[in-house]
């Protein structure tokens, strides 16, 4: 920990321990113990349950990560439960379904059957199966549906039948006799269904790309996925999500987006891009943003570029602010990180002359991308 120095982990860390703890120590080999004494100690109480860290962070609504197959029952049993005042919402991430090149395909697509009740053996009935469970999501408040692209978006020009027949082959071979353009070509039809089908309900999709998996095969063998060892691709995809972009808009399928990329070289592109698709449903929104910096990106510099570029682009009053996919129930504390970053950002435009001190103008821009604007994208009913 001493060595981090310029790391988000060392503010994070320190925040968290000041935040939750009331801890003003500097974690280092000669107060380690006494952080441990002092923090084991603190945990004990009910105050420091996940309910408990919940609450006393001001929560008022948070979105979990669920696969269509899910049967969401905790979040019924919480929903009932009137001690507990934060919504708990399911977020819908379909990406096991949707990478039909990856060995597997055929025992998911199986759970997926049971789950939605539809025997599935091609597009068609795959898409009924989604159906059932969008509504079945949809009927537990869920107001977002999440889509991760390994490496980058890749588009091709739909085919249906094509596709199909990507699909029925993933089926029968298990993933392993699929090609990139097969694969490629039963997404793009895939996402063009889930798009029509967010736009319908009203939902959000979110975009997740730019990621390397697993770059260290010898951890891989070791650890298995998702240990720690993924990385920043370095492919640039706008062409691509453009061209995903364009056939949603031309087909009325354009759902409100957000898109992320763990390059940080793809900001200005990104940027840039949202311009292309700034109508809106009269609010004032436009229907594609950029999310805040993620992954790699969301410490100090990384924060900052990405919202100079984005205010140099676009309409940063409309930014929908901090996000955070962390595991942990004290990491509230990186939205307060966010939001100093974000008021340094405002305030040294403000003292360079370059936007009026109009503390009335700026608080309410500060609240909009802290919480207003995210509220009423989302439509969360708080």
């Amino acid at each position: 920990m001493p060595k981090l120095i310029g790391n988000p982990l060392y503010h994070w860390t320190h925040l968290e321990l000041k935040r939750y703890f009331d801890c003003d120590l500097i974690l280092s080999d000669k107060t380690v113990d006494t952080i441990w004494e002092l923090t084991a100690e603190k945990l004990a109480s009910p105050e420091m349950s996940a309910r408990g860290l919940i609450k006393s962070s001001r929560v008022e609504a948070l979105c979990t990560t669920d696969d269509p197959i899910d049967t969401l029952e905790y979040h019924d049993a919480i929903a009932a439960d009137d001690t507990f005042d934060t919504q708990v919402l399911p977020a819908f991430r379909p990406d096991k379904g949707m990478n039909i090149e990856r060995s597997g395909i055929a025992e998911y697509i199986d759970k997926l059957s049971t789950a939605s009740g539809v025997k599935i053996t091609d597009l068609d009935s795959l898409k009924e199966a989604y159906l059932n469970r969008l509504d079945y999501f949809d009927a537990r408040g869920c107001r977002t549906a999440d889509h991760g692209y390994d490496d980058y978006v890749l588009f091709v020009k739909p085919n249906p039948y094509a596709a199909n027949e990507a699909f029925k082959k993933a089926l029968a071979s298990d993933g392993k006799e699929v090609s990139e353009e097969e694969a490629a070509l039963y997404k793009c039809e895939m996402m063009r269904f889930f798009g029509g089908e967010y736009t319908r309900r009203g939902w959000v999709m979110q975009i997740h790309m730019g990621v390397m998996r697993n770059p260290n095969s010898v951890q891989l063998s070791k650890l298995g996925p998702d240990t720690g060892h993924d990385t920043i691709a370095g492919k640039n995809c706008i062409m691509d999500l453009a061209r995903l972009f364009d056939l949603l808009r031309a087909s009325e399928s354009l759902p409100k987006t957000i898109v992320y990329s763990i390059n940080p070289v793809d900001n200005a592109a990104i940027g840039a891009l949202i311009g292309s698709y700034q109508h809106s449903d009269g609010s004032g929104m436009q229907r594609i943003h950029q999310g805040s910096a993620w992954w790699f990106n969301d410490h100090n510099d990384g924060m900052r570029s990405q919202m100079k570029t984005l205010a140099s682009l676009a309409t940063f009053g409309n930014f929908l602010g901090m996000l955070t996919d962390s595991r942990s129930f004290t990491s509230y504390a990186r939205h307060e990180y966010f939001r100093r970053i974000l008021c340094d950002v405002i305030g040294e435009w403000v003292e360079k002359g370059e936007y009026p001190a109009d503390v009335d103008a700026l608080g309410q821009m500060v609240c909009d991308i802290c919480y207003n604007n995210t509220k009423d994208f989302f439509g969360f009913k708080l």
